[in-house]
């Protein structure tokens, strides 16, 4: 009779009984921002470093957690992400490769350097070739005043042409520069009318 009490007992206290579901206090909330704050601090190629040398990546329970966090990819999920190099680096840590080479500091430095270039030229270069260039529009300048009749003259040999700048000033390319006839001196070693030389 012990024997089936026992059994009883036994029965009423497995994991697997509907009575003892682990229920999250709040519904998953701190498991999520938990594994949000690990997955975009993977963004920072010193920390991947930091795990590699300290020898996380050797343990396969590890590992496992990484390819677990892969689920951070899924549209649903992606929207709570600030830094989207984690995602990348989330999916190179896949990589056993990956995984040894971050433990060397060059590679490291190699993977920040490359990271600071992609931040750097991102935006010139998509919107190199996302926007059209288009072509220069036509001033909207009046028609010439038609031509008086005047008598034909010789032409003039090309030797001869001299090229006089236009009475219009060509716009700037810095429009933040000083306006032209400003009467602030300017800081040329050839400028005149300031004496650099010391006076004693």
């Amino acid at each position: 009779m012990a024997s089936k009490t026992e059994s009883e007992n036994s029965t009423e206290t497995t994991p697997s009984s509907p009575k003892n579901i682990y229920k999250d206090p709040d519904d998953g909330r701190q498991r999520f921002l938990l594994e949000l704050e690990f997955v975009q601090c993977l963004a920072n190629p010193t920390y991947i470093h930091y795990l590699a040398q300290n020898r996380y990546f050797e343990d396969e329970a590890f590992i496992g957690y990484l390819k677990y966090l892969q689920y951070w990819q899924r549209p649903e999920y992606i929207k709570f992400i600030m830094y989207p190099h984690c995602l990348y680096f989330l999916e190179l840590l896949q990589n056993s490769n990956f995984r040894n080479a971050m433990a060397h500091p060059s590679n490291k430095e190699l993977a920040h350097r490359q990271q600071f270039y992609f931040w750097k030229n991102y935006r010139n270069n998509r919107l190199k070739h996302i926007l059209p260039r288009s072509l220069p529009e036509p001033s909207a300048t009046p028609a010439p005043p038609a031509p008086t009749t005047t008598p034909a003259q010789a032409p003039v040999p090309a030797t001869n042409v001299a090229v006089t700048a236009s009475s219009t000033q060509a716009p700037s390319p810095m429009p933040y520069g000083i306006p032209p006839g400003s009467a602030l001196a300017k800081n040329d070693m050839r400028n005149p009318t300031v004496d650099r030389r010391k006076r004693k």
